[in-house]
């Protein structure tokens, strides 16, 4: 009698969890269908500008028989505020649906999807908790997908139309699927490499932990299905000086801006440089590959020395924390923003499950500060900006971030210093 009394309560939590998921999808798509049409007067329109700028835009140019990624083209022939971001090419072909029609239904439509990944990467979530926890999957995959929807994170991917649920999804695809399913870890990354800032560092730690085959095989997927799209470019421009000249003037234009560049107050960003200038107003020469070096040099060791302890019988799940680590690391290594931390939810719910023992409580800080772009709710940002300033609320996120980097390493450094425990220990410390 107990196991049908279980069902029941559980899908009548599934079902409360989808009804309010629901309500917040709803809420947050509004946009998409109130934004105006964009217009040279409307440039300043925050509303699905990703969508705008780094997408529909861009792929009405591609259409339209020019080079989307030389801002000039850009800026003189569509109504965006941005220029098109180095996006893998392949970019330009996989999201030619939203792009083919009105730009309305095209924002709708995107908005949608961006909805049903959101589902999806709720759903490796719930997986990922199911083998730690006795939950429902789909108990879990509502309850996390409603949390989203209702997160700063989740809310701003559909505000602004940002392409992060496919990228987030893929890179969190790769490192939940690289031993269980090599190939559909290698399609994931290679999804991943859609933004290469996720891409190249991604990669990299893949390679450190042993998935040579998933971090070679999902970025020449990548560059395979970006090859011939190039080529394109290439012939239509003139040939390879003009491109190169193109991808120079977007890379100049990246880095000048106020909205993106590491030495803006504004930007809204989470890696190690850009942070350490809003903290400090110094900008080093060449921070930003140091960092890049340092953050990946010193993540590598400790992530590979976590899935070592974890294939022994420590008692310790230092698999999620080796997830976790990763995805964090990612994110801070190079140029990020704060919905970009999307991509460890999966990590940080596996994490979170496992977290039981005295010796978790490192990694439990960790998923705390993890937690604050995801509550950084616009209530927040109007009490932290009054009270602090406009810089401290584009520069919390950031903080809380680096912090959850520096814990997790620091939980890596211990757990994987100190002697295994003995049984007794372990049993003892299940009490915290």
């Amino acid at each position: 009698m107990n196991a049908p009394m279980t069902r029941s309560r559980s899908a009548l939590l599934t079902a409360v969890a989808a009804v309010l998921g629901a309500a917040g999808a709803w809420w947050a798509l509004r946009p998409a269908w109130q934004v105006p049409l964009p217009t040279g007067a409307n440039l300043a329109e925050v509303r699905m500008q990703d969508f705008r700028d780094a997408l529909y835009f861009p792929i009405r140019e591609f259409l339209a028989g020019g080079n989307p990624y030389d801002p000039a083209v850009m800026f003189g022939n569509w109504p965006v505020r941005q220029g098109f971001n180095l996006y893998q090419p392949y970019h330009l072909v996989l999201h030619l649906p939203f792009a083919l029609g009105d730009y309305h239904v095209g924002a709708v439509a995107y908005g949608l999807t961006s909805v049903l990944l959101l589902v999806l990467l709720a759903a490796l979530a719930a997986s990922r908790v199911r083998l730690r926890v006795p939950l429902p999957l789909a108990l879990g995959t509502a309850v996390i997908a409603a949390l989203l929807v209702f997160s700063q994170v989740g809310k701003a991917q559909l505000y602004l139309g940002q392409v992060n649920p496919l990228v987030a999804l893929g890179a969190a695809g790769a490192l939940a699927l690289r031993s269980s399913s090599p190939r559909l870890a290698s399609l994931a990354l290679a999804v991943a490499w859609l933004k290469p800032q996720f891409g190249l560092p991604l990669t990299v730690l893949l390679l450190a932990r042993g998935s040579r085959r998933v971090a070679l095989t999902g970025t020449a997927l990548a560059a395979a299905a970006s090859l011939p799209v190039v080529a394109l470019l290439v012939v239509r421009g003139g040939g390879i000086g003009p491109f190169l000249d193109a991808i120079t003037a977007n890379l100049a234009n990246a880095t000048g801006t106020d909205y993106g560049a590491v030495d803006s107050p504004t930007a809204q960003r989470v890696d190690v440089a850009a942070v350490f200038f809003r903290l400090t107003g110094w900008l080093p020469p060449g921070i930003e590959p140091a960092v890049l070096l340092g953050v990946l040099g010193v993540s590598a060791v400790l992530v590979r020395r976590l899935d070592a302890l974890a294939d022994t019988d420590s008692g310790f799940d230092t698999g999620a924390v080796a997830d976790l680590l990763t995805g964090v690391a990612v994110v801070v290594a190079v140029v990020h923003q704060p919905g970009d931390v999307l991509l460890a939810v999966p990590a940080m719910a596996a994490a979170a499950v496992a977290w039981r023992r005295r010796r978790w409580r490192v990694a439990g800080l960790a998923l705390v500060a993890l937690a604050v772009p995801f509550l950084h709710l616009h209530v927040v940002d109007t009490a932290i900006s009054a009270v602090l300033g406009g810089r401290a609320s584009v520069t919390v996120d950031g903080v809380a971030v680096i912090a959850a980097w520096v814990l997790l390493v620091a939980f890596a450094v211990r757990a994987t210093r100190t002697p295994r425990p003995a049984a007794a220990d372990l049993s003892a410390g299940t009490t915290a």
